[in-house]
């Protein structure tokens, strides 16, 4: 068994609150678990307005499988309008 690490920071340009920061992750939470079957937690940065960092987790039998999830969660997360991505990294152990 292998598992999915990926840590993504983030900026949200228009947030002027915590309260409209955190309505935005948790909508994105709620969208990325359901449309693949990860785990997303906020990890770091909760009490700032504008950045934020995501932990997402996954686990699976093959590398590929589990690069190809982090990878789709990666694009769809990038395609938010509300938000802009900073950094990334993956690790697959």
């Amino acid at each position: 068994m292998l598992s999915g690490i990926c840590t993504i920071n983030l900026y949200f340009p228009n947030s002027h609150s915590l309260k409209d920061k955190r309505n935005i992750i948790k909508s994105i939470k709620s969208r990325i678990r359901n449309n693949f079957n990860v785990s997303v937690s906020e990890i770091n940065n909760n009490d700032l307005w504008k950045n934020t960092t995501l932990g997402i987790a996954c686990i699976g039998n093959e590398k590929r499988y589990l690069d190809n999830v982090l990878n789709e969660v990666i694009k769809f997360i990038e395609n938010q309008n509300k938000l802009q991505v900073i950094d990334f990294k993956k690790t697959i152990l």
